[in-house]
């Protein structure tokens, strides 16, 4: 029985994957559809990480303030680790309160 689940989700994956190539044969020259592609893989991963930011701690507010310390570091273009770092330590915080 999980051969076709897997065998259907294989499917859909490469259908996925292989539809750009399929329906686009030149290259895009519409600038606002160039952005738009651009942009789809932050979207996408926002979308997925948010829910989890919110939902990962006891606490709305420890969620909150974490992602508040992301935010604005981030913001102030510091490192990736520097960033994680700063929201874990700031939901820490929130937690303890």
């Amino acid at each position: 029985m999980a051969w076709k689940e897997m065998l259907v989700m294989m499917i859909t994956t490469y259908v996925i994957r292989l539809s750009p190539f399929v329906l686009f044969r030149k290259k895009i020259k519409n600038r606002f559809i160039q952005s738009f592609l651009y942009y789809v893989p932050y979207v996408v991963l926002s979308a997925m990480t948010f829910p989890a930011i919110l939902f990962s701690t006891s606490s709305k507010i420890s969620a909150l303030l974490g992602t508040g310390v992301a935010i604005v570091l981030a913001y102030e273009e510091k490192s990736l680790i520097v960033v994680a770092l700063g929201a874990a330590i700031g939901a820490w915080f929130g937690g303890l309160f």
